[in-house]
C-alpha cells in the first residue's frame, strides 16, 4: 500500500474543507472497500479523511421528509433500527446482506452506495424506496435522485470535495411495502449474481396499485430499474397472474455480461425469478 496521510476530524466543516483542499483525496466512511482498494492498488491518493467520528454523518431518524441515513451510519444500525424494519423492509434486508456480521458492523450504507459496485446490496432497495441523495461540499448542497446517482461501474456523480452527506428516504404509506432478494453461490460472504428490490403502493380501498418500483443489480455497468415492469403493474391488482406478468418484463430492462459467477443468460433468468419472489414478499406483506 502506498503512503498516504490520514485525519479524522469531527466536525463537518472541517472534513469538507479538507477534502476540498487535496485533490483526489478519499472519504472513509467504513472503510471495508476503500482500504482493501488502497490496499490492492486499485485506487490512490494522498489523504483519506475518516468520518466516522462526525456526528451529523451518523444521524439515524425519521422525521416530516421521511428517514435520514447519515452518511457515516452503519449498516448493522440500519438494518437493526425498529423503525427501518418495519416501514423499509427491503433496505433491513439488504443491509443484513453485506459481507459478514463484522462487515456490516463497520460498514456504511452510504459507503456501500459510493462505491458504486453494480452488485451493491443496498442500492437496489433504497432505489425501490425513491431514495435522495444530499450531495455536500464547501459550496454548498445539492439533492440527486439515487436512480441517477451512478454513471458506471465503480463511478457516481460526487466531484473531488463532495460527499454523500445522508440519503432521505420517503415516508411509506401504511398501503405500502418492499422487499430485497439476490441469488449468490454461497450463503454468506458473495456478490450478487443478481439483486431485486421491489416496491408496491396500492390503493387501500380498491387495492389497486398506484405505485410500483423494481431496481435490479448486477446486470448492468449500474444498477437499474425495470420501468416496463412497474408500468405493467401500476393501475392493476397484485395479483399472481399480474405478477408474472410483470416478472417476465423485467429482463427486457437488463445488459448482463458472462463472466465467471454466471452466463447473461443465467442473469436474465435469475431477474425474472427474483422479481415474481419480490413481487410476493410484498403482496404478502400488503396482507398482513
Amino acid at each position: 500500500m502506498a503512503d498516504f496521510e490520514f485525519a479524522a476530524p469531527v466536525d463537518l466543516e472541517e472534513a469538507l474543507r479538507l477534502l476540498g483542499a487535496t485533490a483526489g483525496s478519499r472519504p472513509l466512511a467504513g472503510g471495508t472497500d476503500l482500504i482493501d482498494q488502497l490496499n490492492a492498488g486499485r485506487r490512490a491518493t494522498d489523504l483519506v479523511v475518516d468520518l466516522k467520528r462526525i456526528p451529523a454523518l451518523m444521524r439515524l431518524e425519521v422525521d416530516g421528509d421521511g428517514l435520514h441515513i447519515g452518511g457515516a451510519r452503519s449498516c448493522t444500525d440500519v438494518q437493526q433500527d425498529s423503525a427501518v424494519r418495519a416501514d423499509y423492509a427491503g433496505l433491513a434486508e439488504a443491509c443484513g446482506l453485506i459481507g459478514s456480521v463484522q462487515i456490516q458492523n463497520r460498514a456504511a450504507v452510504a459507503g456501500n452506495v459510493c462505491n458504486a459496485a453494480p452488485s451493491a446490496d443496498t442500492i437496489p432497495a433504497l432505489i425501490s424506496l425513491s431514495a435522495n441523495a444530499i450531495v455536500r461540499s464547501q459550496s454548498g448542497t445539492r439533492e440527486v435522485p439515487l436512480d441517477e446517482f451512478f454513471v458506471g461501474p465503480g463511478q457516481t456523480v460526487l466531484k473531488d470535495g463532495e460527499i454523500l452527506e445522508e440519503l432521505v428516504l420517503p415516508s411509506p404509506p401504511e398501503s405500502s411495502a418492499s422487499a430485497y432478494l439476490r441469488f449468490i453461490p454461497r450463503n454468506e460472504m458473495d456478490i450478487a449474481v443478481a439483486g431485486v428490490g421491489s416496491y408496491v403502493e396500492v390503493d387501500p380501498e380498491s387495492r389497486i396499485i398506484i405505485k410500483a418500483r423494481i431496481a435490479l443489480a448486477s446486470v448492468a455497468p449500474t444498477p437499474v430499474r425495470a420501468k416496463e415492469a412497474e408500468s405493467h403493474l401500476e393501475g392493476k391488482v397484485l395479483s399472481d397472474e399480474v405478477i408474472d406478468q410483470a416478472a417476465a418484463l423485467a429482463p427486457h430492462s437488463a445488459s448482463p455480461i458472462t463472466d465467471v459467477r454466471g452466463s447473461a443468460d443465467f442473469r436474465l433468468q435469475l431477474v425474472k425469478v427474483l422479481t415474481a419472489r419480490t413481487l410476493r414478499k410484498c403482496a404478502e406483506r400488503l396482507s398482513n
